[in-house]
Formats: C-alpha cells, sequence, structure tokens
C-alpha cells in the first residue's frame, strides 16, 4: 500500500512550526493508542503510521530531506529518488560526486568505498507515566545482527577464503560511460559480480550461508533519563545491526511511548488536574488530600471556593531533562460535585439553604441582568 503524506497523516500543513508537529502528534497518538484500543488492529496501524510520521517531521534534517524528495529519501530498496536509508548523518555529495565526479576530469568527491557501518535499529518502548517523570532502567529484546562464529565475519566457509573480484579488480566499483545529449558521460557504479565487496565468495559459510552475520535477539538494558516526554527518542549506542568487518555498528534508536495517567495530564514540565469537591467543602472551606507524583500532599482550600478555581503546588511537576535542578508544578482546578438522589430530609435542609440565601441570589441575578441591559 503506498504510504500517505506524513503532513496529511499529522493533519497539519507543511508550514507547521515544530510546536504544532508535537502538539498533533500527542493527539493523534493519544487517540490511538493501543492501550485506549485493545484489539483493534486499525487504531495499531494508525499509531504505528502516525509515529512514524513525527519521527520524520520532528527531526529538521529528515523534515528537510522529506521535504525535497518524499518517501522516496527513505526508500531501503535505492529506487527512483531513493537513497538507501536515508538518516541525519547522511551526505548527499556521495550522492553526486559518485555519480558526476568524472565529468570535469575527477573534480568531484567520490563515494567512498570500505567496510559498510552496520545500520541504525529503530524500536519503540512504552513507560508508565511516573518512570518517564524519574527514570528507570528498562530491558527490551532487540532483534539483530552479529557477526557469524563460524566464518568470523568473511563469509567463506572454514578453511577456504574470499578471492578478489575479477570484474571490478578488487574495487567494489566499475565506471559506466553512457552518451548524453551533453556528450559522453562517465559514472561510477556499484559492481554487479560483487556487489561492491570486492570479493567473490566461492564457497560460503554453511553457519550464516555467506552473508558473514546472523540473526539473533539479545536483551539490551536501557537508561530513561528523568524528564523524557512522549515521542522523544534515545541513542543507544552500538547496539544496532552489525557491521561489516572492520565496521563499527549501528546504533539502537528507541521511541518513548508514555502511558496515559489516570488522574494528571502532562503540559511541558508542568502537570494539571481537576480535583472533585463538595459543595459544602467548597462553601466551608475544607482540607483536601491531594495525589502528586510524590504521593498525597495536604492542601487547604478557603471558604466560598468556586468552581474552576486554580491552585499551584510547587516544584510538584516533572524534572527537567535538561537541568536536574528544575522541576515544573502541579495545577489543580476545583470543580463542585453535585449531589444526586438526594433523601427527603436533604432536599429539606436545601431548600431552608435556599429560603435563608434567597435574597444574595437575587442580588446575583440583578447584577447579571444590569449587565445585558440596553443603554
Amino acid at each position: 500500500m503506498e504510504k500517505r503524506d506524513y503532513y496529511e497523516v499529522l493533519e497539519i500543513s507543511k508550514g507547521a512550526q515544530d510546536a504544532d508537529i508535537k502538539k498533533a502528534y500527542r493527539k493523534l497518538a493519544k487517540k490511538y493508542h493501543p492501550d485506549a484500543n485493545p484489539d483493534n488492529k486499525a487504531a495499531e496501524a494508525k499509531f504505528k503510521e502516525v509515529t512514524e510520521a513525527y519521527e520524520v517531521l520532528s527531526d529538521e534534517q529528515k523534515r528537510a530531506a522529506y521535504d525535497r524528495y518524499g518517501h522516496s529519501a527513505f526508500d531501503q530498496s535505492g529506487g527512483a529518488g531513493g537513497f538507501g536509508g536515508f538518516d541525519a548523518d547522511f551526505d548527499m555529495n556521495d550522492i553526486f560526486g559518485s555519480v558526476f565526479g568524472d565529468i570535469f576530469g575527477g573534480g568531484g568527491r567520490r563515494r567512498q568505498s570500505g567496510p559498510r557501518p552496520g545500520a541504525d535499529i529503530r524500536q519503540t518502548i512504552q513507560v508508565t507515566f511516573e518512570e518517564a517523570a524519574f527514570g528507570c532502567e528498562k530491558d527490551i529484546a532487540v532483534n539483530a545482527s552479529e557477526t557469524c562464529g563460524t566464518c568470523h565475519g568473511n563469509k567463506a566457509k572454514p578453511g577456504t577464503s574470499p578471492v578478489s573480484c575479477s570484474k571490478c579488480g578488487g574495487a567494489g566499483q566499475i565506471r559506466v560511460t553512457q552518451r548524453t545529449i551533453l556528450g559522453a558521460m562517465q559514472s561510477v557504479q556499484t559492481c554487479d559480480a560483487c556487489h561492491g565487496e570486492g570479493k567473490i565468495v566461492k564457497e560460503p559459510c554453511s553457519n550464516c550461508h555467506g552473508q558473514g552475520k546472523i540473526r539473533v535477539q539479545k536483551k539490551v538494558t536501557v537508561s530513561i533519563p528523568a524528564g523524557i516526554d512522549h515521542g522523544q527518542t534515545l541513542r543507544v549506542s552500538g547496539k544496532g545491526e552489525v557491521g561489516d568487518i572492520g565496521a563499527p555498528p549501528g546504533d539502537l534508536l528507541i521511541t518513548i511511548s508514555i502511558k496515559p495517567h489516570q488522574v494528571l495530564e502532562r503540559r511541558g514540565n508542568d502537570v494539571y488536574m481537576r480535583m472533585p469537591v463538595s459543595f459544602a467543602q467548597a462553601a466551608l472551606g475544607a482540607e483536601l488530600s491531594i495525589p502528586t507524583l510524590d504521593g498525597n500532599v495536604k492542601f487547604a482550600i478557603q471558604p466560598g471556593t468556586q468552581t474552576s478555581t486554580t491552585f499551584r503546588l510547587q516544584g510538584k511537576g516533572i524534572p527537567s531533562i535538561r537541568n536536574k535542578k528544575y522541576r515544573g508544578d502541579q495545577y489543580v482546578e476545583v470543580y463542585i460535585v453535585v449531589p444526586k438522589n438526594l433523601t427527603e430530609k436533604q432536599k429539606s435542609i436545601l431548600k431552608e439553604f435556599e429560603a435563608e440565601t434567597g435574597d444574595q441570589t437575587e442580588e446575583s441575578k440583578k447584577g447579571w441582568q444590569n449587565l445585558f441591559k440596553k443603554k
């Protein structure tokens, strides 16, 4: 199935700012999160699509590549317009130099040959609201490649060795001359006989079938820093796919998915919640037990507290991921719960109360009426 436009997936315009991208992602991720849609394959697919779009558009370099080349910028097949798995460290000169490097007598930059480093692995893990706030360690299973223990990565059967490719002379590249409207043009291409390796394996290793690598599942311990936010990505160096002999392995990129909290909502480093109180508590004042990330704390509300009154608990929010000394605040919005299924005695008491406060009620009505009187 053809991929949808990433801007369309996140329901934003191409000129959207970083804050708009993040806001759109949080909204859609919450809507399609697997916890909110158990056993819903369609929602799961939407969640993955939204996360993929966010990973590209939230990265300045990846977004620039996507805006210019579309999905082909990340085409692993290297098809029309593709760049064989674009990442943030990709150098466009490697492409253009290899194609046009010899037009003006070798003045351009050519693609460097040699051992290929391992590819990065991307994975998403879920943490609780509290784990994201205070940090934690997670053991995750990663499916990756490692060097074959039988041939030690040279791909050949033990006792044999790869031989130099006769087509490219061991260079891994060949020159191709093409005639164009500008005249004869030379380009350097990967050798199709040895696939750029410069060597041919005549007797492949039976353990890895001539790949030099085998697939394994390994456990990786990931340290989640305190204050990490939903959708942010951690890089674990050297835990990706194994590279060719003499080349470094790739990295493990972990995208964080935070499970929604039952009471608290995060906004930056602050947290927000709504606290129910009874009519009597609001009218007479009361000491409330407020749930926070550090446990319940006592807070006294004043007599006559109204619905939507908001108070702040300083330093009870999320720790800053950049500054360990800073921590956000917690904001608590009060709302009054109207009782249901009153007894006759309760109704009688309320009617008596209404009669006692009738003058105040009438004064409030007159005040509102005066606001709407025509001059």
